[in-house]
């Protein structure tokens, strides 16, 4: 009886101690559920918590950043708050994976918003858009005023100064670039983007035009004083046909911008007409002067003057002169040099009027001054 009583005893202490580690085992457990949480709340307080910084502030986000390399520069500029319990960059990027964020990362430059928590920040470089950087290359531009403006005027690039190109070769468009982007870089690109254009519009040409247009380089040639004689893409098609139909019957190309290129080499703008000693002048350029095309380009044209030279108007038109002094009214076109004549005339006729009443509302404005009137201005 005593062996029997000493064993239940036994067993009772083994399922008490049992008992005990379970019941440890569970209190554990919970306390680490209960610490998990905690750190959860944490977590997530800290992730959508207003950030410290009090103004707009702009953030870079290199290309190939990884959602932690992003989150370190954040920290390291002062943009998210260093944090003793959880580091920042580990809070950052398991934000970012709980919200499956973490490869939408885009690279570029962003407006952070005064008091951006992490999630605002999170949000903007994933679903903002960037700054925009970019250089235009403006139609009938010459390549040394976008080499200056390569040059001169963007800090956000790097790199030695790019040398002068070949007039002509870059392709008139807007080019987007990375801060930091070489200017080398971007004058390549610039260079590609006339090369592959160019293909494309010669290798898609009206054959027509093979007896005076014989090369990718006239093309460009052409289409360089096509974009500098006018600025409405529905006549450029007809400027271009002037210009061939003139070389067909070899007949001087006589066109103003020419004769400009020839004084400014491409180095300056001149906003008027060439001068009756700059016409007379024997330049390489001056097509008063010289049969045929110019040497070469004199700017860079966009790709609707190319394709205006690849596909001209179908018109025996001969002449074109001004409609006004007003370039967006474009030009009047004439096959023969009698009806050329009556357009200078009324060209001339327009130009005089619109002088004159320019000069007509001055005066009655400065009447309306001394009557005491407000002059609004025009």
């Amino acid at each position: 009886m005593a062996n029997e009583r000493s064993d239940k005893k036994s067993r009772r202490r083994r399922r008490g101690g049992f008992v005990d580690v379970i019941n440890g085992l569970l209190m554990l457990v919970v306390l680490g559920m209960l610490a998990l949480v905690g750190l959860f709340l944490y977590g997530a307080n800290q992730f959508y918590q207003a950030g410290a910084v009090t103004a707009d502030t702009s953030f870079t986000v290199e290309k190939g950043s990884s959602v932690m390399t992003t989150a370190r520069r954040l920290e390291e500029q002062g943009l998210i708050p260093q944090n003793q319990i959880l580091p920042s960059e580990w809070l950052f990027w398991a934000g970012a994976r709980a919200l499956k964020k973490e490869n939408d990362i885009k690279a570029g430059v962003f407006m952070l918003k005064a008091n951006a928590s992490m999630a605002d920040i999170l949000a903007e470089i994933t679903e903002g858009k960037p700054l925009d950087f970019f250089v235009n290359v403006i139609p009938g531009d010459t390549s040394f005023q976008v080499a200056e403006r390569l040059n001169q005027q963007n800090p956000n690039l790097t790199g030695d100064p790019v040398a002068l190109p070949p007039e002509g070769s870059l392709l008139a468009i807007r080019y987007d670039f990375f801060p930091g982007d070489t200017r080398q870089s971007l004058l390549d690109k610039m260079q590609a983007e006339m090369k592959a254009k160019l293909d494309v519009v010669w290798q898609g040409r009206d054959t027509r035009i093979d007896d005076v247009i014989k090369s990718p380089a006239d093309l460009v040639t052409l289409a360089s004083i096509v974009e500098k004689e006018t600025g409405l893409e529905t006549e450029r098609p007809q400027v271009a046909a002037v210009f061939i139909n003139r070389l067909r019957k070899n007949m001087r190309l006589q066109t103003d911008p020419t004769v400009l290129y020839g004084v400014t080499e491409g180095k300056s703008v001149l906003s008027r007409g060439p001068t009756s000693a700059e016409l007379k002048q024997k330049t390489a350029y001056n097509t008063y002067q010289i049969d045929g095309l110019p040497p070469g380009p004199i700017a860079n044209p966009g790709e609707e003057a190319l394709l205006a030279v690849a596909h001209p108007a179908d018109t025996k038109d001969l002449y074109f002169v001004a409609r006004s002094a007003n370039p967006a009214d474009g030009h009047l076109f004439a096959e023969t040099y009698a009806q050329h004549r009556k357009n200078v005339s009324a060209y001339r006729k327009a130009a005089a009027e619109a002088e004159a009443e320019a000069a007509k509302e001055a005066l009655e404005a400065e009447a309306a001054k001394d009557a005491g009137e407000t002059v609004e201005p025009q």
